[in-house]
């Protein structure tokens, strides 16, 4: 039986990057459709933080404050190596309306996006799995099967397939999931309250370095802790959760407690995983792309595989939605799949040389705690530790959507612009996101000191003006801006995503007409 209306967009998965993504299109106002085998959102507790670029991916979907609301932000964490420790960090970033992550786990995750989904007019089809994929020049078909067991066929301009590791989507496509299985490392969890020797601070998290074991305890809303553990893997053909004992006695051994004790919180959550390190050869063919686990996977070292899935979400969808609505040519939907691959093998290769991922060594636990305490007693090594973990600073340089013409910079092509101090024409100051949207292109114009800054003001206005994309330009005069990164002269293009396009001198027409030229489609 077919389904007599065609989408515009079949999102395979219902877990947070399907949704994500769903909420995302729905701004854009395509009519999506999320097709989940499961029989509703999340039953597991799972990933648990956030960090500070995935709140403000959350806040460009209209919900990232009510994540915070349910959320725990989380200040700083503690280091320990063999029962000393060795010192801490501040999680806290500059130039975000999110200073710190947020401890929040999937439970309460997909509920909040499913509820915002719901807003944007669109409910999940749960109990129902997409069985086969079609795809086609000018769309694809897809079989799914409903609680009732009868088949019944989607028609859609686009799908996207966020069902997870195994996901048919891919298969379907017969592209490769490159990469390999992680051998001699497991991960054993629980969540618990503690009785141990340590402060319960709602806010910091706690790392624990003991011979072949990295033992992480991260705050939980609710109270207690999620207590995560990287350690070798003897034995990979058991596959049934750790008991609550072996999980107390893997903490005491690690927290050098030997009086500790756990009360396992509800809803109970004890597992043990195993992981791969693998990346889809490439996440579009035609009409169907890749998203999330479906697209990239490996060890899940702070929720990085989530805040992952988040970010590409936020990068596919203003892509999707400009080819569909005719405002952008073909060839940039294919700069998401570049770029997502290319963000996915940088985590990837960061996470391998990670010291709290591998389970360290007696050489490496002598060297962590002789120069452990000269390190993270470093400001420089602090802040460029924040940076990392924040993903503020994570760019799309390489990217063929980014161009540079305006020489050297504190800021280049490619980079997420900060939420930089600006002060409005009214005087009141406020943050540079204040200016953008993830609905539409933004140029910032920052004129120098040269006469005729209004008349060129006016000619890339009416530049910008010639293609159908949605755009807005904003003008910061001399006084409206603190610091140096935006340095008078100088306009930058910055995409619904925040990342600048194109950086160039304010007279360089030339460069704006061609990157406009490139890669959007003229008004008739």
């Amino acid at each position: 039986m077919s389904d007599d209306i065609g989408r515009d967009v079949l999102v395979i998965g219902g877990g947070p990057t399907g949704l994500a993504l769903a909420v995302a299109l729905r701004q854009y106002g395509l009519d999506v459709a999320v097709v989940d085998r499961k029989p509703s959102t999340q039953r597991e507790v799972r990933a648990s933080v956030i960090w500070q670029r995935a709140l403000e991916i959350l806040r460009d979907f209209g919900c990232g404050e009510r994540f915070v609301e349910h959320g725990l932000p989380l200040r700083g964490a503690e280091m320990y190596v063999r029962g000393r420790r060795i010192g801490g960090h501040d999680n806290t970033m500059p130039h975000t309306p999110f200073p710190r992550p947020l401890g929040i786990e999937q439970i309460a995750m997909e509920s909040l996006l499913a509820e915002r989904l719901g807003e944007l007019g669109t409910d999940v089809t749960w109990e129902t799995e997409a069985v086969a994929v079609r795809p086609g020049s000018g769309g694809a078909e897809v079989d799914v099967r409903g609680p009732d067991g009868r088949l019944r066929t989607i028609a859609c301009r686009w799908v996207v397939g966020c069902e997870g590791a195994h996901s048919l989507v891919r298969k379907t496509l017969d592209i490769a999931f490159e990469g390999e299985r992680r051998a001699d490392l497991q991960a054993l969890q629980i969540n618990a309250l503690p009785e141990w020797k340590y402060p319960v601070t709602p806010d910091v998290t706690y790392f624990f370095l003991e011979r072949r074991v990295c033992l992480i305890a991260s705050p939980r809303p609710g109270g207690g802790y999620r207590f995560f553990s990287f350690c070798q893997d003897p034995d990979p053909a058991r596959v049934e959760p750790p008991s609550a004992e072996e999980m107390r006695e893997l903490v005491a051994r690690a927290a050098h407690d030997a009086d500790t004790r756990l009360t396992p919180t509800e809803p109970q959550w004890l597992n043990r995983a195993r992981f791969h390190d693998r990346v889809a050869a490439s996440l579009r063919e035609g009409p169907v792309m890749l998203a999330g686990d479906s697209a990239h996977m490996w060890a899940p070292v702070g929720g990085r595989g989530l805040n992952t899935g988040f970010r590409g979400a936020h990068n596919l969808a203003w892509k999707l939605a400009s080819v569909h609505h005719g405002w952008a040519v073909d060839a940039l939907l294919d700069t998401y799949s570049t770029e997502q691959r290319r963000t996915a093998h940088e985590i990837m290769r960061q996470m391998r040389r990670n010291l709290l991922e591998l389970p360290p060594a007696p050489l490496t636990l002598t060297a962590m705690r002789l120069v452990g305490p000269v390190l993270l007693g470093s400001e420089r090594f602090n802040r460029r530790g924040r940076a990392l973990l924040s993903e503020l600073l994570r760019h799309h340089r390489a990217s063929e959507l980014s161009t540079d013409r305006a020489g050297r910079g504190p800021l280049r092509a490619g980079d997420r612009l900060p939420d930089l101090p600006v002060t409005d024409c009214g005087g009141r100051r406020r943050g540079l996101h204040g200016l953008l949207s993830y609905d539409r292109w933004t140029l910032l114009v920052v004129p120098g000191r040269a006469a005729g800054n209004d008349r060129e003001v006016g000619r890339l206005s009416r530049l910008v003006g010639r293609y159908s994309f949605p755009a807005e330009v904003s003008v910061l005069r001399a006084g409206q801006r603190e610091g140096r990164s935006l340095p008078g002269g100088v306009m930058v293009l910055v995409r619904p995503d925040g990342h600048i396009g194109l950086r160039a001198r304010v007279t360089d027409h030339r460069a704006l007409e061609e990157y406009l030229g490139k890669w959007f489609v003229p008004k008739a």
